[in-house]
């Protein structure tokens, strides 16, 4: 387990471990946020601000961990390389999350709003699972439940199933571009999302050689 070095005792990665765990509920308040602009009509303007604060704040984070843990390796060795490389893959996909968010407020300033639409409840019940699936991601890093890491894993793969069905269907739709374009790209951005959430929940029971691929190292994790 990529994440077992948390389970050390008291030491600078626990601290390390909890600022994680704090980052991931960042990205999930700016997800929120910015999906109440596409999705709720929320102004995309009030919500704006925070969300780049709260980007700000992850980068912020994640360059001052990435510091810490080149601290570590220099202080302790090079025991623990392998898990704190692992721990430096796990910051960069919780930063791309939080890009990811930056990218749904950008279709809101841009004058998108799906708000109303017919087909907002489909859209709604799939945002409302993925911020769920935040928690699901941080619950586990915290406790590194494998049995509960595998099952959001399998879950996961069968949201991008989804979401690239979606966009295959959204492709192909004899609407207007100004209809299917956004909804395809929404999916795309929510693809992502879950994709790099996969990614996290896998370092907390795949060695640093199988980090990204699931199903034993057989199937790639799909994040970009």
């Amino acid at each position: 387990m990529v994440l077992s070095f948390f389970k050390k005792g008291e030491s600078p990665l626990d601290r390390i471990s909890h600022e994680t765990v704090l980052m991931l509920g960042d990205a999930r308040h700016s997800f929120d946020l910015a999906s109440t602009a596409l999705l709720a009509g929320a102004d995309a303007a009030a919500v704006g601000a925070d969300i780049r604060a709260t980007d700000d704040r992850i980068n912020s984070a994640e360059q001052r961990l990435r510091s810490e843990l080149v601290v570590h390796i220099a202080v302790r060795g090079g025991d623990d390389i392998g898990l704190v490389m692992g721990c430096t893959l796990l910051l960069k996909k919780i930063e791309r999350i939080g890009d990811q968010a930056k990218n749904i407020l950008d279709l809101a300033e841009d004058g998108i709003s799906l708000a109303g639409a017919p087909d907002i409840d489909e859209f709604m019940t799939r945002r409302q699972v993925i911020s769920q699936m935040y928690v699901e991601a941080s619950d586990i890093l915290v406790s590194l439940d494998t049995a509960a890491a595998q099952a959001f894993l399998n879950r996961s793969m069968a949201m991008n199933r989804e979401c690239e069905q979606k966009i295959h269907e959204y492709m192909r739709s004899e609407e207007p571009g100004h209809w299917a374009v956004p909804r395809a790209v929404l999916h795309r951005y929510w693809k992502r999302i879950v994709a790099n959430l996969a990614g996290i929940v896998s370092s907390a029971i795949e060695p640093i050689q199988t980090l990204d691929y699931a199903d034993g190292g057989s199937t790639d994790i799909v994040d970009d």
